[in-house]
């Protein structure tokens, strides 16, 4: 298997270490540069056998593919220490949001870098992750990096240009589901029910739909449409929904979300 080294062990790269080895990789296969001491502790725990080092210059030399996996702010610096141990060849695939491909470059000259935005749903290995390819990585390094972020979900390719709207959308996107699922299960509450009871509910609402929308060719205003008789209790509730300007705040969300992205991708004045 490729040997993978990972720059942050935090959620997303302790989901990244838990799927890999779902997927095939063992914990030889694999490396983790954390600083964070107590983080460390948790993931030699949590997979036992795993090499967790606190600096990225050791856990990178046998490494084929580099994901960094830390905070934006963290990232040149991160890099910058792992460089002059990264073996020839080696691929860097960073998962930091509005972190350019062009900063990205300039703290690797050369090398093959390509840009990525998962979602939090990868630590259940239900994420969705999109890909940008910097100007010297080919489609090798695209499959390359389809096939370790797939471990925890489905990746589509897209061009640089649009991976602000992927944060906006599906990177802040469960946030804006979980706000859905708390208001949801509030109204169930005030209508009378329990609050295990709604949320239970709720849950399965949400992850029964996602269904029906994932595994379906339909467009979501046919799959509404078929749960929406005419002058029926659905089409009261929607009609609220329309009066409040709820589709008007989710367009409004995720243009707000795509420019912060930008801005955090704008060099500093």
């Amino acid at each position: 298997m490729t040997r993978i080294a990972l720059l942050g062990g935090g959620r997303m790269g302790e989901a990244l270490v838990g799927g890999l080895l779902d997927a095939g990789w063992t914990v030889d296969d694999l490396a983790v540069a954390e600083v964070d001491p107590d983080r460390r502790r948790a993931l030699e725990t949590g997979f036992p056998g795993l090499r967790v080092v606190p600096s990225p210059a050791w856990a990178v030399p046998d490494a084929e593919v580099v994901v960094v996996a830390v905070k934006p702010g963290d990232v040149v610096a991160a890099l910058e220490a792992a460089a002059p141990a990264l073996a020839e060849g080696a691929m860097v695939c960073s998962i930091a949001a509005g972190v350019t491909l062009a900063t990205l470059e300039a703290a690797l000259p050369g090398r093959p870098v390509v840009r990525a935005m998962p979602n939090t749903p990868a630590l259940v290995r239900a994420g969705v992750a999109a890909v940008a390819a910097g100007s010297a990585a080919g489609e090798a390094h695209l499959a390359l990096a389809e096939r370790v972020l797939g471990a925890v979900g489905v990746v589509v390719r897209v061009p640089e240009a649009q991976l602000d709207a992927v944060t906006g959308l599906s990177g802040s996107g469960p946030a804006y589901v979980f706000l859905v699922a708390e208001a949801l299960v509030e109204a169930g509450v005030l209508a009378g029910l329990t609050w295990e009871t709604s949320r239970t509910l709720v849950a399965q609402t949400l992850l029964g739909s996602a269904r029906l929308l994932a595994e379906g060719e339909e467009h979501p205003s046919l799959l509404r449409a078929a749960v929406t008789s005419p002058g029926g209790t659905t089409a009261a509730g929607l009609a609220v929904l329309e009066q409040q300007g709820v589709r008007a705040a989710f367009l409004g969300a995720v243009q707000a979300a795509t420019e912060r992205s930008r801005a955090l991708g704008r060099p500093a004045d």
